[in-house]
């Protein structure tokens, strides 16, 4: 007997589409979301757009993260949603195949996922965390090379004060130009002129403004009278502030990887909340991980409509539990961060308690004849589609009536 199936390929085909197109749907509005967010913090920073991609490139890993269990659930659940309207899953159970049976291409979609996920959040997503913090903390300090922006008064360096009325192609064409400097010693240069220009030096923590058509104003404690030069072309040293180096890799929990969480979580020389922190954050990821192996489980459960029936409560059911469990591992782990509750026994008890469930689920439904493990709910909801539609039509035909009326008196 093969071990790949022609039943197998079957399932593998309904499985692998509806689980692709959410995980790039999930991904995508994620991505969307955020895009929007950092349009608006690149450009009130003043930084180029291509940061914006590159940014969100550092976000991929930690999305798909969250995109891959939803992807994996909806994809087995679509799946044997399909098989059970279609009648095609009364035949299998016919013919003498278990639900666990069935399972078996889902399952190795769950332990191949769930083993990229584990790697994901291991260790590809501490580090693109960190190269994403990166990107921000160079945007506001200024290492892009920041624009000045327009119509305000910027200050740009040290006791360097500069206003630009107009920039034109991408900055190399300003005008509408006023700069005000005073040194140490108590001079002071304000100019103004018409247009200007950014220029490089050999020296990159100098750049060069190149004004045009203008006039200087210097002034100084020994001087009667301030000293007044008009000009075609002069040029204005500028020096870039310093630009602070970036801190270490490590400086939050979600940037550790796993055996540098395993190390501090380990450590008896470093604090007791940050051991903590540490261990939190070792099992948030690993409940979050070790759920995916239970996903398939909940599919099935949650597929299969009552009898001559194509209710989806099932479908909007999975993602609500899904989020709410995530949302209970978050809470878990800030409760075992601050040492209220061991990390594990926080972590741990929700992930039991909920493998129970679906496990529960997944029992009525594979071994109890006619079972339905949501069967209240799916009975609470067609009552409730029901008065709704009942509603909504009484309410429509009184209208009719009423228009009827109206007509017939006119």
């Amino acid at each position: 007997m093969k071990f790949i199936t022609a039943t197998d390929r079957y399932i593998f085909r309904l499985v692998m589409l509806p689980l692709l197109a959410t995980l790039a749907i999930a991904a995508s509005l994620l991505l969307l979301e955020k895009m929007l967010s950092l349009f608006d913090f690149v450009a009130a920073e003043g930084g180029p757009v291509s940061v914006v991609w590159r940014m969100l490139a550092n976000l991929i890993p930690e999305y798909l993260s969250l995109g891959i269990p939803i992807g994996l659930l909806l994809g087995v659940l679509l799946a044997f949603r399909k098989l059970a309207t279609s009648s095609e899953l009364d035949i299998f159970r016919a013919v003498g195949m278990s639900y666990f049976r069935l399972l078996r291409v889902p399952f190795m979609f769950a332990i191949t996922l769930a083993i990229v996920n584990f790697a994901i959040v291991g260790f590809v997503q501490p580090s693109s965390r960190y190269l994403y913090e990166e990107l921000r903390f160079e945007l506001r300090s200024g290492a892009f090379g920041a624009k000045v922006r327009v119509g305000e008064f910027n200050n740009v360096g040290e006791n360097l004060t500069m206003r630009i009325e107009e920039s034109r192609d991408n900055g190399n064409r300003l005008s509408g130009m006023f700069v005000y400097a005073k040194s140490k010693n108590g001079q002071s240069i304000a100019v103004s002129a018409e247009k200007g220009q950014f220029l490089r030096t050999d020296d990159p923590d100098t750049i060069l403004l190149r004004l045009e058509k203008g006039t200087l104003v210097h002034d100084a404690p020994n001087y009667q009278t301030p000293r007044v030069l008009s000009f075609s072309s002069h040029d204005v040293p500028i020096p870039l502030p310093k630009i602070e180096s970036f801190r270490a890799r490590g400086g939050k929990d979600r940037e550790y990887i796993f055996t540098e969480l395993m190390r501090i979580g380990s450590d008896p020389g470093k604090p007791v909340m940050e051991r903590n922190k540490a261990w939190a954050n070792f099992h948030f990821r690993l409940v979050e991980v070790a759920m995916m192996l239970l996903l398939p489980f909940l599919a099935v459960a949650l597929a299969v409509p009552p009898k001559r029936s194509t209710s989806a409560l099932g479908v909007f059911l999975s993602i609500i539990m899904v989020v709410t469990y995530h949302k209970i591992n978050e809470y878990a782990e800030g409760v075992g961060g601050m040492g209220v509750v061991d990390p594990f026994i926080a972590l741990w008890v929700p992930f039991l308690f909920f493998a129970a469930l679906i496990l529960w689920m997944y029992h009525i439904i594979a071994d109890v004849p006619g079972g339905q493990p949501i069967g209240a709910l799916e009975i609470f909801a067609s009552r409730v589609g029901i008065f709704l539609r009942k509603t909504f039509n009484f309410r429509r035909k009184s209208r009719l009536a009423t228009i009827g009326m109206a007509e017939a008196e006119t």
